[in-house]
Order: structure tokens, then sequence, then C-alpha cells
């Protein structure tokens, strides 16, 4: 089983529609796949219309396993399943810190549930924090939407510089751009620049900036199902089969 977690110490950079997108593409692609939201607003869930679970709330998360199993609810697409966030996720940091080897307790809840999917796909809250180390020690790979602006770029090597001053391995990030606008000089000027400075850290993709990918929350679904042929789709299932040749 593989963990692929999606993540960006920034908000606003389209990590929740890459995950559901994501998901869905290795769902089509075969794969059986647990997308687990820990962020606390629960987007995922609510794109997929999942309900999240009253009785998985507060620690019971990393300590009860018949809890965490009971919680993750079916999609309507084959092979896709959700374990859907509530609020009491706000407090992950709280909860950790009383633990014991507090940066593994993530990765043994997950691997709970080993043996039933081939993927679990994190979608994960905004910010560097005691889940976030956990975050980083149970993925395999960790993909990064970087939108090519100055804020977001600065938060990206934030995030770089984190990993080298913790030994936590940087080739597990896999950046993408997201939210491309390629009318934006600044846009095409920052790609470039990062392409040359990380070589071949960043995918080829991208994904543009698109009303189809905000129509998502109307649709309550991945962009495949409703606008296929659009270029937000298309962008995402072509970051999909470059993510997988890295995989």
């Amino acid at each position: 089983m593989k963990i692929i977690a999606c993540y960006s110490n920034k908000g606003g950079v389209g990590k929740t529609a890459t995950s559901v997108n994501l998901a869905y593409e290795l769902a089509q692609s075969g794969y059986r796949t647990l997308l687990c939201d820990l962020d606390p607003q629960g987007a995922s869930g609510f794109y997929f219309r999942v309900k999240p679970s009253k009785k998985l709330k507060n620690e019971t998360f990393f300590n009860d396993v018949k809890r965490f199993t009971q919680a993750i609810k079916g999609s309507d697409f084959d092979n896709l399943d959700i374990l859907p966030a509530n609020m009491t996720y706000r407090d992950f940091d709280i909860f950790l810190s009383r633990m014991k080897n507090s940066r593994s307790r993530l990765k043994k809840a997950l691997k709970s549930v080993n043996n039933d999917y081939d993927v679990i796909l994190l979608d994960c809250p905004p910010n560097i924090s005691s889940l976030s180390e956990s975050i980083f020690k149970a993925a395999d790979h960790i993909v990064v939407p970087v939108i090519p602006s100055t804020l977001t770029v600065r938060t990206f090597e934030q995030l770089i510089e984190f990993f080298k001053q913790h030994k936590l391995g940087s080739k597990k990030l896999i950046p993408f751009f997201s939210m491309v606008q390629r009318q934006k000089k600044l846009h095409l000027d920052t790609m470039s620049q990062l392409r040359s400075r990380y070589k071949k850290s960043f995918l080829d993709a991208s994904v543009p900036f698109s009303t189809d990918v905000e129509k998502m929350g109307i649709h309550r679904a991945p962009v495949m199902t409703f606008a296929h042929s659009r270029p937000a789709a298309k962008a995402y299932n072509s970051l999909w089969l470059e993510l997988q040749s890295k995989l």
C-alpha cells in the first residue's frame, strides 16, 4: 500500500481539488483508493457527498481501529472510499502532543486498513505542525501544488528548507504548478525560473486556473465527471499519468 499526501503549507492553492481529482483518477485506473481528509473543513467529503462520522472524533482517530474503519464511507465511484473529516480534527496537534511516538501515530492508524487499499491519498490542512510532521513521516510521496506567484513560491521554499533542516528526505516532494494563468507574464516567468532552479523536481503537467474547478462545488463531483473534455479535466488526467510514471 502506498500513502500519497497532497500538501501545501499555504492555503488556496488547489490542494483539495487536486486530492479529489487524483483520487478519482486513481480509482478509475483500477487502484483501490481511500481518500482520507485530514482538513477539519471537510471539503473532500463535501465534494463526494459524504457526511463525516460522529463517532470518529478526538484521539479515537489514532487509537481506535474499529471506529476508524467504521468511519470510512463508500463513494459513488468504484474503487473509491472516503474517510471524511469533522471539526474535531482541528485539535489533532493537541491529541498528538499527548501521545508517545506521536510522529508515528498517523502512519500506524493508516496501516490498519493496509489490506483493503492499494493507495491512501491524504488531503492535508495548510500548515506546518505536529500533524504535518506525522504526514511527512507517513507519506511515501507528497504532491505539492504551487501557484507561480511570489507568496506561494516563498512558502514552497520554506517547505524545502524545513525538509532539509529536519532531514526528512526532500525527494518525497513532487511539486507541480497549480492555478496557472498563462496570459500572465509573471506566471510564465516564475515557472521558467523554478524549473531551472529545481531541475527535474516539477512535473511537466500543470493545472490551469479554471471556472470548471470552481464548479466542482456546485456539481459536488470531480471535474472529469462533468467537464471531461475541458482543459482542467485534461490537465488533471495528465497530472495523474505523469505522477503514475514516477510512482
